[in-house]
């Protein structure tokens, strides 16, 4: 078999990678379903998934537990796999209010949402991807099991343009238009496309660039590839894709036969209702589906469509979604995937829990008639579906979960770093110090000052965003330079914050639960703890390892634990770093190792233009 992923790196394995990645490969040979890479901080596990990706010569999905660790994942991927097609898929929402109905304040909450134009622009790239080529990484969020619409309907769409092609004019303008693309007089954005006489500009919804197709006497005379800036062309091409620019995409004859099928559940809904007398429940859906069947049956698409999507699709009553998992298995399902769980400690609680938080939204919605019950398949993956669905699959974590841990046929350890570094060493101090009148506050201040005129960088975790915010404030005003993130953060914003830091723009990132798993900082010299001894889940011996590993790039690396009670989740957690660093310090004094701070170039996460340049 040709080998499709070409694997670029100065490195060659070194610790405990040659073993992992060795036993790993085993396991995936043999045909073993699960498995795990328990991984320390800063033992190079992407790198070790790396060398398994190209060995194992299959398209991967790499899922992350959130958008900041998927962007510095994509990253490292691209870095790596530099000729083959590197992926980013997250949620293009900058700032999300699903649709939903309070019965005790009668108040109905319509969906509000903000589009990242440029997220949405590298899922559809991702997609086109999956649908073109196989030797395709992409890296997701757990945003990857909802709803997408029915891959072969979105490849079916996909307009095929090759020059010498017969092609009438008006006819080219009706298929761009059914598969979402908007036609406009003036300026050419994603989606989007202009006619000037025999002439077409077309910008694709995946990528900045534009196809300008020329008609001469109903043939395609060529197909130029054109710069959107300066509009010189840049290649002249012999043939070309045009996928949809819209994932939830039908053709007519399937959006009239959904219509009938809506127009029957309408029928159904409204009768259950006038039985029951809920007269207004009765009005409120018939107006708001009618307005909706008007939509689709005049431009083949409505606001909030993907709640349709039963219909759409065919699909029966309570049958799974297609999802990003249906692109990575094909048409026939049968396309072979390696799947990848960074951080499975995390990620897969959040598949798990992402079925029922959404459909008890869409129960009373549905009960108070501002929904019909077909939405209830809108919806993403329950956890059976999703263990169903995904390939071999391997888990990584420096903390492996119970289900992980269960379910695996081998667990590989990767204790040893290949610079040497050791486990960072941990001091507990009192959150108050009854002698010195000193607060944990007062003490981190004291910590940051000489750290930071050495140019070293400081981390500091709380339990609150809020908490996070005021000792920012607190922290400029005491001339130190620092900034905050956390969730409401947006996506692009939090990944250029994580670059400034880097670059030492500011010294002090304050933050609650995004600074913790995988984040790869090695100018990072301290992690403190703020209430480490607040027992819960962001302070569980799983999140105290997590949170101190940020600290394990860099060789003066220390870790402070503000506490005046000793947990049982601080003690395990200090065991567990204690029998690790025992095994490291072993290795080095056997193999004569000096350890060495990680040095990493500071480059963008995400392949997008920086705006704050302009």
């Amino acid at each position: 078999m040709a080998t499709k992923f070409k694997l670029k790196s100065k490195f060659k394995p070194a610790g405990d990678q040659p073993q992992a990645i060795s036993q790993l490969l085993e396991g995936l040979k043999r045909g073993d379903r699960y498995q795990t890479l328990l991984g320390v901080t800063g033992s190079g596990k992407t790198y070790t998934m790396a060398n398994i990706i190209a060995e194992i010569n299959q398209p991967t999905l790499v899922m992350a537990p959130n958008k900041a660790l998927a962007a510095q994942l994509y990253r490292e991927y691209k870095n790596f796999f530099p000729e083959n097609s590197v992926n980013y898929f997250v949620s293009y929402y900058d700032y999300y209010q699903p649709e939903a109905y309070m019965p005790n304040s009668d108040t109905y909450i319509e969906k509000e949402a903000m589009i990242n134009d440029e997220i949405d622009r590298l899922r559809h790239q991702a997609t086109s991807a999956l649908l073109s080529r196989d030797d395709v990484i992409i890296v997701a969020s757990v945003s990857c099991i909802y709803n997408l619409g029915v891959p072969w309907q979105y490849e079916e769409s996909t307009l095929h343009l090759s020059v010498g092609q017969s092609l009438v004019r008006k006819d080219l303008i009706s298929q761009l238009v059914k598969i979402q693309f908007e036609r406009t007089p003036g300026e050419i954005l994603r989606g989007k496309f202009r006619v000037r006489g025999d002439v077409f500009e077309i910008m694709p919804a995946s990528e900045k660039i534009i196809y300008r197709v020329e008609f001469v006497e109903q043939k395609i005379s060529s197909i130029s590839l054109l710069d959107p800036l300066t509009r010189k062309i840049k290649e002249e091409l012999n043939e070309v894709l045009i996928f949809p620019s819209k994932h939830f995409v039908s053709t007519m004859p399937e959006i009239k036969r959904a219509i009938r099928d809506i127009k029957a559940e309408l029928k159904d809904r409204l009768k259950y209702f006038e039985k029951k007398k809920l007269y207004l429940e009765a009005e409120r859906i018939e107006r708001r589906t009618r307005f909706d069947l008007e939509m689709l049956g005049s431009l083949g698409y409505c606001h909030g469509i993907e709640n349709y999507s039963r219909h759409l699709t065919g699909k029966l009553v309570g049958e799974a979604p297609e999802t990003l998992l249906a692109y990575f298995a094909g048409e026939s399902g049968q396309r072979k995937f390696l799947t990848i769980m960074d951080e499975s400690h995390i990620a897969l609680p959040q598949v798990r829990g992402m079925y029922e938080g959404d459909r008890a939204r869409k129960e009373t919605l549905i009960q108070y008639g501002w929904r019909l019950p077909s939405a209830l398949d809108n919806r993403p993956l329950k956890f059976a579906e999703f263990i169903e669905r995904i390939g071999q699959t391997i888990f990584t974590s420096a903390t492996p979960g119970a289900w992980e841990l269960e379910h695996s046929s081998q667990i590989a350890e990767q204790l040893i770093r290949p610079t040497g570094l050791i486990d960072p060493p941990i001091e507990v101090r009192p959150v108050y110090d009854k002698k010195t009148n000193h607060t944990q506050i007062d003490d981190i201040v004291s910590e940051i000052v000489p750290l930071a005129k050495k140019g070293e960088r400081i981390i500091v975790n709380t339990l609150t965003k809020r908490q996070a915010e005021d000792l920012n404030t607190y922290l400029k005003k005491k001339k130190i330079k620092s900034n905050y993130i956390h969730s409401d953060i947006k996506t692009i914003e939090r990944t250029d914050i994580l670059i400034d830091f880097r670059k030492g723009l500011f010294d002090v990132l304050v933050g609650v639960n995004l600074l913790r798993e995988g984040l790869d900082l090695p100018e990072v010299s301290l992690v403190a703890i703020l209430d480490a001894d607040r027992e819960g889940f962001l302070r569980s011996e799983t999140s105290l390892i997590q949170i101190m590993g940020r600290a394990a790039r860099n060789v003066s690396g220390t870790v402070i634990l503000y506490a005046d009670n000793i947990t049982g989740s601080i003690k395990r957690a200090r065991g567990e770093v204690e029998r690790r660093r025992k095994l490291q310090i072993a290795y080095n004094e056997k193999h004569g190792i000096k350890p060495k701070t990680i040095i990493k170039k500071i480059e963008s996460f995400l392949d997008i233009e920086d705006k704050r340049k302009k």
